[in-house]
């Protein structure tokens, strides 16, 4: 068989174009220190990396997304702190006021530092986050969502929904809770309260309700007390029961135009005990319900309103006496209903730092899956490379001189 010169040259420059070819190749992969330079260098594995790397992306996401939430939470956490201290402040306040030695002066100087205790709450209420939208205002966090009426009393002018963020793909998660929910709420096991009339023209006043009986078919139910007076002037009482059905108060059989006894008063109804204690007018009312019902919503301003203006008026009758002695009475529970209410939203917010937490270190470890997982597919083995790199530097090395030898050879050369 007879092989042209031509075809020698050609098959030595292919075979060195291919060594110089294989050479380079493990030259850029030692240079960028990757496997897979190009696709083509193993497309499979290629495939596999694109769709790791989205998913890097996406964990990376949720990771920047949890620490916006941990922002919010931790704000409203540091705020709910603030308000739980203010709600306690008032509290001491109020049992100061309660004192019988103080005179219309000094329960005025303590309306006076109530009322700051007040404002400060109304300023926590309308706080806003590093990018000026209102935190306690649900979806609606462009304005402030409490604002005081024309009346003086504060109103909510938010929504009622908590602001939600996806910081995992199977976790959305509420960041922020509405006003609603801490001024105007009151924990699951908020029981009942009493309140007088603010239109009382007599001097009852109330100790309780207690709780007696919480099996009694007609417990968690709302009662009125009413006043009145017998053919002969004497005072009595009727207890009504509100119709949630019908909407209307309906008598408590056995508990209508009962005789009332001025020197003190033991009341028994759906499960719970009042005391009363002084003398009714025509028409005088106490409500007994439980707190956060239809005919007793919670509201912490309206509490507060509701003490400094009782505080700021002189309690120099006996119905004065009698309405100031009411007034804190309730106002008292309400405030520990608050308190409450908000040590639960509050450690509700403390529930869902801690689980962003666990939720943080399951990222941790999927992006490091991740990043193995994306090493094994593309990341170059340096021992191999450079053992490779060897072979393919004396395969060229061979190749070359070949092709040097071989050009070399003639017959011209031996004649």
């Amino acid at each position: 068989m007879r092989i042209s010169t031509v075809t020698m040259y050609e098959q030595s420059t292919a075979s060195i174009n291919r060594q110089q070819s294989d050479f380079l190749k493990v030259s850029q992969q030692i240079a960028s220190g990757r496997r897979v330079v190009n696709p083509s260098d193993d497309p499979q594995a290629a495939s596999r990396a694109v769709g790791v790397d989205q998913s890097k992306a996406i964990t990376q996401q949720y990771e920047d997304s949890r620490v916006s939430a941990r922002n919010s939470l931790a704000q409203t956490e540091s705020i709910l702190n603030s308000i739980s201290d203010a709600v306690t402040s008032a509290k001491t306040l109020l049992i100061q006021a309660s004192s019988d030695t103080l005179s219309d002066v000094d329960r005025e100087s303590i309306a006076s530092e109530l009322k700051g205790v007040y404002e400060t709450m109304i300023g926590q209420a309308n706080a806003t986050d590093g990018n000026g939208r209102y935190i306690f205002g649900g979806y609606k966090d462009d304005a402030p969502p409490f604002v005081k009426s024309a009346t003086g009393n504060v109103e909510y002018n938010g929504d009622t929904n908590s602001r939600l963020q996806r910081v995992d793909a199977s976790r959305l998660m509420p960041v922020t809770e509405n006003g609603a929910t801490i001024f105007q709420g009151v924990p699951s096991g908020a029981g009942y309260i009493s309140e007088a009339n603010v239109a009382n023209q007599g001097n009852v006043t109330f100790s309780g309700p207690q709780v007696t009986n919480v099996n009694d078919p007609d417990y968690g139910e709302s009662f009125r007390v009413l006043f009145g007076e017998d053919g002969d002037g004497n005072p009595t009482y009727s207890v009504e029961q509100f119709d949630s059905d019908g909407g209307t108060w309906q008598p408590v059989a056995g508990l209508n135009d009962q005789p009332y006894d001025v020197a003190g008063e033991q009341l028994s109804f759906g499960g719970v005990n009042l005391s009363l204690k002084g003398t009714p007018a025509v028409g005088d009312e106490i409500l007994v319900a439980q707190s956060g019902s239809e005919q007793r919503p919670a509201d912490l301003f309206r509490t507060m309103e509701a003490a400094i203006r009782v505080l700021e008026t002189p309690a120099e009758s006996a119905a004065q006496k009698a309405a100031l002695r009411n007034t804190l009475n309730t106002s008292m529970r309400d405030l520990d209903n608050a308190l409450d209410n908000v040590l639960t939203v509050r450690a509700s917010a403390g529930a869902k730092l801690n689980e962003l937490d666990v939720i943080d270190a399951v990222g941790n470890n999927r992006m490091l899956n991740y990043e193995q997982t994306l090493s094994d597919l593309v990341d170059l083995d340096y021992v191999d490379a450079i053992s490779e790199y060897s072979l393919r530097q004396v395969g060229l090395q061979a190749a070359q001189k070949a092709f040097v030898d071989i050009k070399g050879m003639s017959l011209f050369d031996f004649m």
